[in-house]
């Protein structure tokens, strides 16, 4: 099977810069921005160091003040013009990263584009605070969700819903709510249960902040935290779970016999 390229994947890549940490872009959306020509890129979410990948006197585009009808407009622009254009987001573009209705501009216009994923901000959160999302007998959820702000949330993702569950979750774009999001969490987890607030997940300032549902409102307060944090929830921080049966000696699978201890 020939190797699919990024000249493969359209005219348009949108592509994840990763949490912040320039080392945490892939391989191929470092490639990307390598052979770009036009790179529209996040504002302050990404980190000035990764557009040190793309090459000297390329056209470099702020995205911070634009519509999405002018964001568009210049990838179009690349594109007649016989670019390669890269649009770069920060994380991973497909989590919050509103690229859905940049896709469908680009459809109706007659567009080819592709999508290179990135590390998202949950997983670096989960990297800082040395955690596992999926632990056995502990929980096997993970949900991603916000809060809801300017942008709404379907009634049935009301945050007092999910809290039902008390899975791990992970809270995007909320922690100027801390709160009302304590609050909300309160009406389905216990009150002791543990959370990590992890601002600028792998960037140089990075801080962490680890609590339970009782103080860690007054944590993110005292500590100024206003944005760029992953509010992180569940036992999965405190407890160590039961061991996997993936490496189980007494547990056969495909690639091992199992033995009796």
């Amino acid at each position: 099977m020939a190797e699919n390229t990024n000249s493969d994947l359209g005219q348009v890549l949108f592509v994840g810069a990763g949490p912040g940490d320039p080392d945490l872009i892939t391989l191929k959306g470092k490639k990307a921005l390598e052979e770009a020509q036009r790179v529209i890129y996040a504002g302050s979410l990404v980190n000035p160091d990764i557009l040190q990948h793309c090459r000297e006197g390329i056209a470099l585009f702020d995205s911070a003040g634009l519509t999405l009808e002018e964001t568009v407009a210049i990838m179009a622009e690349g594109v007649q013009k016989g670019e390669k254009v890269v649009r770069l987001h920060t994380g991973d573009p497909s989590v919050y990263g509103a690229i859905q209705e940049q896709m469908q501009c680009l459809e109706e216009k007659g567009i080819a584009y592709g999508v290179i994923p990135g590390v998202s901000s949950v997983f670096a959160a989960a990297a800082a605070v040395k955690k596992e999302f999926t632990l056995p007998e502990v929980s096997q959820t993970l949900i991603l969700t916000r809060l809801a702000g300017r942008t709404p949330v379907p009634e049935k993702e009301d945050l007092a819903l999910l809290a039902q569950h008390q899975a791990s979750m992970a809270i995007f774009l909320s922690v100027q709510d801390i709160g009302e999001v304590v609050a909300t969490l309160r009406k389905g987890y216990p009150p002791h249960t543990p959370v990590a607030v992890v601002y600028r997940a792998s960037w140089p300032d990075q801080h962490i902040l680890e609590g339970t549902l009782e103080t860690i409102a007054d944590q993110v307060k005292e500590a100024g935290i206003r944005k760029h944090a992953q509010i992180l929830v569940g036992d999965f921080l405190r407890d160590q779970g039961t061991r996997s049966k993936l490496y189980d000696p007494e547990f056969t699978h495909e690639y091992r016999q199992g033995r009796s201890t």
